[in-house]
């Protein structure tokens, strides 16, 4: 977050409250299992999956507690190497969306269910260039692809979900390959676990980890993965 737009949050406290509450309400949706999900390799490997849905800071959070991810980065994805940089990609001009890479073990944790993380808990897929109090591109509602079976899987979810209606507005969410990967800046790593007392992710970040240990109880674990 920029110092202006903290500054603003804290001055209105009391009403971005009630935003996030009702945010965190809306990302909390109950979803099926993806019908279309690769399978458990015999041995453990790693894989990267990169998501984007909102400040990053809560997206990192939330799968740096799943079991089975072994790190999560914040960082930039869609546009080029030049503008990767949080005050560049604030102006919503660079193409890029603040977006969070996830390494994972697919014999622990399938890229469908880091999917169906995704879409219940780590965002609201239906807000356009949004989430929450954040307006701009940077936090538009991505899945960047870096494989055929990654691509497939993604959108063949987001048909089953649109197919089931679960949500009040149809999903934005993109799919895209992904290009690149570039980390954010260090101070924006790990944010959530060191900063829990502020006031912008107790209130919109924190009720996402709770929601995904009461949801996904058989996934949630109390430590995180690195970045």
């Amino acid at each position: 977050m920029s110092k202006s737009r903290f500054s603003l949050l804290v001055s209105s406290l009391l009403l971005c409250a009630i935003i996030f509450a009702i945010a965190g309400e809306r990302s909390a949706a109950v979803l099926p299992n993806p019908a279309a999900d690769e399978s458990t390799p015999a041995e453990s490997t790693q894989e990267t999956a990169v998501f984007a849905g909102g400040c990053f800071w809560g997206v990192q959070a939330v799968f740096q507690h799943v079991k089975g991810v072994v790190s999560a980065t914040s960082g930039y994805s869609g546009g080029p190497s030049i503008a990767a940089e949080y005050e560049v990609v604030s102006t919503g001009t660079t193409g890029h969306a603040e977006s969070v890479k996830v390494v994972y073990d697919p014999a622990k944790v399938s890229y469908g269910q880091l999917l169906k993380v995704f879409f219940s808990v780590a965002h609201d897929p239906t807000e356009l260039n949004r989430q929450g109090p954040d307006t701009g591109t940077q936090y538009r509602s991505v899945i960047f692809y870096s494989s055929d079976q990654q691509k497939h899987i993604a959108q063949a979810y987001i048909a089953q979900l649109d197919q089931a209606k679960l949500f009040p507005h149809a999903i934005v969410t993109q799919v895209a390959p992904l290009k690149a990967f570039y980390p954010a800046e260090a101070y924006h790593q790990n944010y959530a676990t060191l900063h829990p007392d502020n006031p912008y992710i107790k209130y919109n970040d924190l009720p996402k980890v709770a929601n995904l240990q009461q949801q996904f109880p058989n996934l949630y674990r109390a430590s995180i993965a690195g970045n």
